[in-house]
């Protein structure tokens, strides 16, 4: 199914409405125009109505009937296009003006005692005519005989050919109305939705080369600084990820050229001259050292994808924090002795989640806080349990302080604080990325502080793990 332009849907919504408003302005003028016609026939033929019935009050003998017409004509000067018959008793009509055009039968009804019943108004085609016409039962003003009845009509052929004219009008009014409207709702929609084809032009000219462009704010109408402001922020995101990707894809580069150069190199070695077996095994067993870093790395990097994507799901089950801690202090006992630093823990906690995955996430903290703390210290973890039901854990060890741009980048992949450490930390550079993969996939958080010249890793797991 074809998607219709968003200047198509504008120019049809606006058309559609405009159209329904001018039908339903033509419909009330045309009705009231014509409600104006009734009343106003209505106002004559009850004006007429009331004067044939004085004349009538004023018979009081029958001898008085015949001169009802004379009484008429003389009453009714200057009501022209009044059709009027006046019926008595016993059927006998007692007036019918020259141009009378009523029915031989017309509308029955029972009169009651108060007079004057009137029943209509009708309307009626007579002799190619339209009329608009009542029936009233007058009393005469002789005692113990029927009421008259009074037939009045107006001829109302002008108010029909003037009705038919008006149609006319506002059918091609509304007609003229709806195209210019179409043309109009186009135009306006065209011009209203070219500061979004703007923005789409500075969008489409931004490129990976050109992401530190913004779109200006100040440039585009008050209704599409949010779309403008969302915009920027993805462009921002989008430079920072850019900015991420190259310098992983070179830090990556340069980890794996590392042992790689050291196999080409002493394997090259090991083969320029023949040498013996116990040699070649020591070769080997070099080279083995550093397909092993190179596997650790790999494995790490395939972590680090699943976490991105969405595919680390911990085990739900109740994990010791205390307890897991001791064990680590255990492995890292003879490290710790090696580089002068003390191992303390305080306090105690349990959380639900994958215990080997959060020992892992405990054991780079203390292999981090090893390797860069100094002689003669302790490093310190302490567990505690928050009010809001979170359980905290804290990794401290003081260590040479770190500037605030560079704790937001401690978790990047290959990022090192100090590049001396390159090649003399036996780490690549991927520990703490992956400490903060397996916090979050917990639903937990992890932040650095550097103060007072202490290091402080804190994680903070929540009560509970949704599903």
């Amino acid at each position: 199914m074809r998607v219709r332009s968003v200047t198509y849907r504008l120019t049809l919504f606006f058309s559609t409405v405009s159209t329904a408003v001018l039908l339903a302005v033509g419909y009330l003028v045309g009705a009231l125009v014509e409600s104006h016609f009734i009343e106003q026939d209505m106002n004559e033929l009850d004006g007429t109505t009331e004067l044939v019935g004085t004349v009538l009050s004023k018979v009081h003998f029958r001898s008085d009937l015949d001169l009802v017409p004379q009484l008429l004509s003389d009453a009714l000067v200057g009501f022209p296009g009044l059709s009027i018959k006046i019926v008595g008793p016993e059927g006998r009509t007692l007036f019918a003006s020259s141009d009378a055009v009523f029915a031989d039968n017309p509308i029955e009804f029972n009169p009651d005692k108060e007079f004057p019943v009137r029943r209509g108004p009708v309307v009626r085609e007579s002799g190619g005519h339209a009329f608009r016409e009542i029936v009233a039962a007058l009393p005469l003003g002789i005692a113990g005989i029927p009421p008259a009845k009074v037939f009045v009509a107006v001829n109302i052929d002008h108010q029909r050919d003037f009705m038919a004219a008006l149609r006319r009008i506002l059918w091609l009014s509304i007609a003229a109305g709806m195209l210019l409207t179409g043309v109009l709702a186009w135009i306006a929609a065209r011009r209203g939705l070219e500061p979004i084809r703007r923005i789409a032009a500075l969008a489409h000219s931004i490129s990976a080369s050109r992401l530190d462009e913004r779109l200006s704010p100040d440039r585009v109408p008050p209704e599409l600084s949010d779309l403008v402001a969302a915009l920027n922020s993805m462009l921002a995101r989008l430079e920072d990820s850019f900015r991420r990707l190259s310098d992983f894809s070179s830090d990556l580069a340069h980890e794996l050229r590392t042992p790689v150069g050291n196999l080409v190199t002493e394997t090259e070695v090991a083969l320029s001259r023949a040498r013996s077996a116990d040699e070649y095994r020591e070769v080997l067993y070099s080279n083995l050292e550093e397909y092993n870093r190179l596997s650790r790395m790999i494995g790490d990097m395939l972590f680090l994808a699943k976490a991105d994507n969405g595919l680390i799901v911990p085990r739900r089950e109740q994990v010791n924090l205390a307890d897991e801690t001791r064990g680590l202090f255990a492995f890292y006992e003879a490290l710790a002795e090696e580089k002068g630093v003390g191992l303390l823990l305080e306090g105690a906690g349990t959380v639900p989640g994958d215990r080997l995955m959060i020992r892992r996430a405990l054991s780079n903290l203390l292999s981090n806080a090893l390797r860069h703390g100094l002689r003669g210290n302790a490093v310190k973890v302490s567990i505690e349990q928050l009010s809001s039901g979170e359980t905290q854990l804290a990794v401290v060890n003081p260590g040479a302080p770190i500037a605030p741009e560079q704790l937001s980048r401690l978790f990047d992949r290959f990022y090192r604080v100090d590049a001396s450490r390159q090649k003399s930390s036996d780490g690549a550079g991927l520990g703490l990325a992956i400490t903060k993969s397996i916090v979050e996939a917990h639903q937990g958080s992890i932040v650095a502080t550097s103060a007072s010249g202490m290091i402080r890793f804190e994680l903070r797991f929540p009560a509970g793990i949704s599903a």
